[in-house]
């Protein structure tokens, strides 16, 4: 019997808009400890009203929403609260010295909180928002610095999805929200994956369906004399160059160690990583590969493989991606969540073309491949 093999499949259609997906409950709860994680479904193009309302209401008060975005559900607080950001550092067990990225209705909140507004933030901004691009600006002093690590910069995003933007105007503040998952684990892609990593540390989960863009925003810092891409996303460099001209292209530090902060969210070593074991592989090492997944199999462990073309090997759970990068990214986390879920010890994933398009996965997987190592900055 061969392994079990399924598709990535698309959760959207063709022009990327937020599919409903069918018929789903309105309202269910999950059972957690002595408590019940309040867990409301809305349409992802319409949500509706009360809930976005109810949402709201939690974020002034200082509570915890999780929320659909474009690129990965967000964990949101109160971005003008310390104490409300405080839960959020401590729900994902994420220590302080990684900023977060903080949610804005348009380019005139983003400038509220921005001591500067430089003329190349005006430009990406026009270019790309609402959209998956987060630019790292001089902050002003009504963000605390528990938001920004203690930086003098902050990061800012204009998200396009309309359950993200529904809530943000319904909250009336800016919304501080890293993925909602803990911290360095696999991103979350729909509300089932926040409930099952958080349960009830969150006080509401607004469930809008699949992402639509499904990797993490891509992260420019706009704050110094040069541009500097920090994290890439589905947003690639060329355009990113053809909105601003000059553009530098930071590298990834893999050397680990200590507690300083980083200029954004994202940058760390070990980082969107499965509980399995992920082995990157290519054209060259394909064999090299398939007999190890022969030798991980012969041990009784299960293994998986994330692929682009063929792989002898004996698989429990082999996932087909799609050869086009913005599908590769959407259908990526939870393709991993999926073979986490199937107890996979080891999967093997097939390395994407380097052109520049695969930036954002690229980096994705070279991070989650990164192994753990004692007093590493994670």
């Amino acid at each position: 019997m061969g392994p079990r093999s399924f598709s990535a499949g698309e959760t959207n259609d063709e022009g990327g808009r937020h599919a409903t997906g069918g018929t789903r409950p309105v309202l269910h709860y999950y059972d957690v400890t002595d408590e019940q994680v309040r867990y409301l479904t809305v349409d992802p193009e319409r949500p509706d009203a009360e809930i976005v309302r109810r949402a709201g209401d939690i974020l002034r008060r200082g509570g915890l929403v999780a929320f659909p975005t474009e690129t990965v559900y967000g964990l949101g607080a109160n971005a003008l609260d310390a104490n409300a950001v405080a839960r959020i550092f401590a729900a994902k067990g994420r220590p302080t010295y990684d900023p977060l990225i903080v949610h804005v209705l348009n380019a005139s909140a983003a400038r509220a909180v921005a001591r500067e507004w430089p003329r190349a933030a005006e430009r990406l901004a026009d270019a790309f928002w609402p959209g998956p691009l987060t630019l790292v600006v001089p902050k002003r002093s009504l963000v605390p610095d528990i938001v920004t690590a203690g930086l003098d910069t902050v990061a800012v995003r204009v998200p396009s999805h309309p359950v993200a933007r529904a809530i943000l105007e319904a909250a009336t503040v800016p919304i501080a929200a890293p993925s909602a998952n803990r911290f360095t684990e696999l991103s979350p892609t729909r509300a089932e994956h926040v409930a099952r990593a958080l349960g009830d540390r969150v006080d509401l989960i607004v469930d809008g369906g699949p992402t639509t863009v499904g990797i993490e925003s891509t992260v420019v810092d706009v704050s110094g004399e040069t541009p500097v891409v920090l994290r890439p996303g589905t947003i690639a460099a060329p355009a990113l160059a053809a909105a601003i001209g000059v553009l530098d292209i930071a590298v990834l530090d893999r050397r680990g160690g200590g507690v300083t902060p980083s200029r954004a969210p994202g940058m760390l070593d070990r980082h969107y990583a499965p509980r399995a074991r992920v082995e990157l592989f290519d054209d060259a090492s394909r064999e090299t590969a398939a007999r190890s997944a022969a030798e991980h199999a012969a041990r009784g462990e299960t293994v998986g493989a994330l692929l682009l073309a063929p792989f002898e090997a004996p698989l429990a759970l082999a996932v087909q991606m799609p050869n086009d990068p913005a599908a590769y990214a959407r259908a990526l986390y939870h393709a991993l969540h999926t073979l986490d879920a199937q107890g996979c010890r080891v999967v093997f994933v097939e390395a994407p073309p380097e052109a520049a398009p695969w930036a954002g996965v690229r980096d994705r997987l070279s991070r989650a491949a990164r192994p753990v190592t004692p007093n590493a900055k994670r």
